[in-house]
């Protein structure tokens, strides 16, 4: 299994909506490198629900539902999407502030590789923030 994060603006496409919502189509990335990582993806992967420019912080834990497809947003091929079901919420979200200052967490893409909206997370990266998060899949 892999992990990952996923950048969203609450005011945009907030955790409630997507719980509310039951599934989503994660599409108009335009970052190849982000892009790349949506290709990486695989179903039933897990992926760090991040709350970005608001809030600053980790909120939940998406599932990926369906693999990397064309997206749908744009005809040019080069660009994909990838569905996401929320499989939790955080006991606890993880703010960005905290996440800097912890030392098991400084290589996190997160905070080296900022304005990439989907991110690689390692399994030690993704088991401490469920840990600080308070809560157990």
């Amino acid at each position: 299994m892999n992990y990952w994060l996923i950048k969203s603006e609450p005011v945009k496409y907030s955790w409630d909506q997507f719980e509310k919502d039951k599934k989503t189509t994660w599409d108009g990335v335009r970052n190849y490198a982000a892009r790349n990582n949506l290709r990486a993806m695989q179903k039933g992967d897990l992926a760090l629900y991040y709350h970005s420019n608001e809030g600053l912080e980790i909120v939940g834990i998406a599932e990926v539902i369906k693999e990397a497809f064309q997206d749908p947003t744009t005809t040019e091929a080069a660009w994909l999407a990838v569905d996401f079901k929320p499989k939790c919420k955080l006991k606890k979200p993880v703010t960005l502030s905290f996440i800097k200052t912890d030392a098991a967490l400084t290589e996190m893409q997160l905070i080296k590789l900022q304005r990439l909206s989907v991110s690689v997370v390692t399994a030690a990266e993704f088991k401490h923030i469920l840990k600080l998060g308070e809560t157990k899949l």
